[in-house]
């Protein structure tokens, strides 16, 4: 009630821009649980890792895919193609990422915390963008009898990013970051999103027909840093079994939170 009573008297603009604003809070909600873990086992950081990697996977299908699919049916447009070339730019653009920090960084542990602290971030980052465009796009092209339905869709990513913050907090943690850098690093992910859901209200029109574009491209870059990145770090111990079920765990709780929401 309180939701709707307040962005009923604004504009689009501004509804977007406290859409977004909220859902950047909650990432910032889950990358502080940081500071909850006074020291760093092992065990414990690759199973953060496994959990980072099956909330990654399950975002980058229920977030990001199927939404890509069922926008471009709307808009009638070549889905297959559009999708497919959409995931394969967004991998090839963290396969090239990486491939340019390998050249400029000396090989040694630092430097192949940096690349993970990149990718990481990167592929976040670019998922976070195409969320705050929908929620602009839900804000620009609904009338305020509908608003509901833009609302219940801020609500539902904001609750999705709490455990997309920590999927890059922890990891980088595990690396040897500071618990405040890992912090920084992960709350700062999701600035992105009141920004670009501001850009996603004015430009309604124009963001909806390329959004399945820069949804399928975002869907590439994080499911590449799963596969490359998190899923190997992951299973670098002897009890890749727990590992495994940890990481179907992770993809379990981002799956029933796209269902319910």
């Amino acid at each position: 009630m309180f939701f709707n009573s307040f962005f009923s008297f604004h504009n689009a603009i501004i509804q977007s821009f406290v859409a977004g604003t909220i859902t950047f809070l909650v990432t910032i909600l889950g990358s502080s649980f940081i500071f909850f873990f006074k020291s760093v086992h092992k065990n414990l950081m690759n199973s953060m890792l496994s959990l980072s990697a099956g909330i990654m996977l399950a975002a980058s299908f229920f977030s990001l895919l199927n939404p890509a699919i069922k926008l471009s049916n709307e808009l009638n447009l070549l889905t297959w193609f559009i999708v497919f070339v959409g995931f394969m730019i967004g991998a090839l653009t963290l396969y090239l990422g990486n491939l340019i920090a390998s050249h400029l960084l000396l090989k040694s542990e630092e430097s192949t915390r940096v690349k993970r602290c990149f990718l990481l971030f990167s592929s976040i980052t670019l998922h976070n963008i195409p969320e705050g465009l929908a929620i602009g796009v839900a804000f620009g092209s609904l009338a305020n009898s509908n608003l509901y339905g833009a609302i219940a869709l801020t609500l539902g990513i904001a609750i999705q990013n709490f455990p997309e913050g920590a999927a890059i907090s922890f990891p980088l943690r595990r690396d040897g970051f500071s618990r405040l850098k890992s912090f920084l690093f992960g709350a700062f992910s999701g600035i992105v999103e009141p920004f670009s859901a501001v850009v996603g209200a004015i430009l309604v029109v124009k963001i909806r027909m390329i959004l399945p574009f820069i949804l399928s491209f975002a869907a590439g870059a994080m499911i590449f840093v799963t596969v490359f990145d998190l899923i190997p770090e992951s299973q670098n111990n002897s009890l890749n079994d727990i590992m495994a079920m940890i990481f179907m765990i992770g993809f379990s709780i981002m799956m029933i939170l796209e269902i319910i929401l």
